[in-house]
C-alpha cells in the first residue's frame, strides 16, 4: 500500500509544489485548503495517484482537530504531515486588522500545533511499522529574528522553528522525521496576501518550485533543519549572532517600502 501525505494550505504555493513531489514519488495525498476549486484542479492533475481533497479554513478554532476526526472516521491513515499552511500581514502592530492577525496566529501556530498533536501518534504507529514516516513543518528565515512590520508573522514563525526542534529532540533515537523548513522570501501569493509587494524583501525571491524541492529532499535525508538558498541560509547563522537590535533594524528595512 503506498504511504499517504497530508499538506495544509495544498491549493497553491509550496503546497501545490510539495503535493506535485509527493506524487512524483509515491505518495497518495489529503490535500487541505480553503479553495475547494482549486483542490479539485489539482486532484484531477494528479490523477495518477490517489488524491483526497478536504476543503478546511485552518483560521478557524479547533479546525485542526476537525480534520483529524474526519479523516479518522474515513479510516484514513497518514504517514506524513507537511504543516505548509500559513500567512503574514505587513503593517505597523497596532493599525493592522487584529482581527485579520489571531486568525494569522491561528494558521501559524495553534492549527500546526493541533495538527501535529493529533496526528503525531499514528505517524508514530507507522515509523513502528517500518514505514517512512514524519512531518514537515514549513517556517521561515523570519524565525531567527525580530521583524517590524510583520511582527507577528516573525514571532509565529519563531514558535514553529522552537516547537519542531523540540519535538525533534524527543523523537531522538526514532523513526519518525521531524523536519523544519525555513524558507526565505518565495514567489507565492505570500506577499500579495501580506500586501507587502512593495517591501524591498520581495524584490529578490527563489521559485516555490526550488524551494518545495529542496525542503522534500531535505525531509528524505532525515535533515532537522532545511534552509533553502545559500544567501538565506548566510542571514540565518550571522541572525544567530547579530545584536537582537541589530537584526530587528535589518529586518525593518527589508520589511519597509522600496524607496
Amino acid at each position: 500500500m503506498k504511504p499517504t501525505v497530508l499538506i495544509t494550505g495544498a491549493s497553491s504555493g509550496l503546497g501545490y509544489e510539495f503535493a506535485k513531489l509527493f506524487a512524483a514519488n509515491g505518495y497518495n495525498l489529503v490535500l487541505t485548503a480553503r479553495n475547494e476549486e482549486k483542490l479539485q484542479q489539482i486532484k484531477e492533475e494528479l490523477s495518477h495517484v490517489d488524491v483526497m481533497v478536504a476543503p478546511k479554513d485552518l483560521s478557524q478554532p479547533h479546525s485542526g482537530e476537525e480534520l483529524y476526526q474526519q479523516l479518522l472516521d474515513q479510516d484514513v491513515s497518514i504517514n506524513v504531515l507537511v504543516n505548509n499552511a500559513g500567512f503574514g500581514l505587513n503593517g505597523e502592530f497596532d493599525k493592522l486588522s487584529l482581527k485579520q492577525q489571531q486568525e494569522m496566529i491561528q494558521v501559524n501556530m495553534t492549527s500546526l500545533t493541533d495538527l501535529t498533536y493529533c496526528f503525531l501518534p499514528e505517524i508514530k504507529k507507522q515509523a513502528n511499522a517500518g514505514h517512512f514516516s514524519g512531518i514537515l513543518n514549513v517556517a521561515s528565515t523570519a524565525a531567527f529574528q525580530p521583524g517590524p512590520y510583520m511582527s507577528v508573522y516573525y514571532a509565529s514563525k519563531a514558535y514553529v522553528l522552537s516547537l519542531s526542534e523540540g519535538i525533534a529532540g524527543e523523537l531522538k533515537g526514532t523513526d519518525v522525521q521531524m523536519t523544519t523548513l525555513c524558507p526565505g522570501a518565495t514567489e507565492t501569493n505570500f506577499f500579495k496576501t501580506a500586501k507587502a509587494e512593495n517591501a524591498k524583501l520581495a524584490q529578490s525571491t527563489m521559485s516555490a518550485g526550488a524551494v518545495a524541492k529542496e525542503g522534500f529532499e531535505g525531509f528524505i535525508k532525515r535533515q532537522q533543519i532545511v534552509i533553502p538558498g545559500r544567501m538565506n541560509a548566510v542571514g540565518a547563522f550571522a541572525a544567530k549572532f547579530l545584536p537582537r537590535s541589530l537584526a530587528s533594524n535589518l529586518a525593518k528595512r527589508f520589511n519597509g517600502a522600496q524607496s
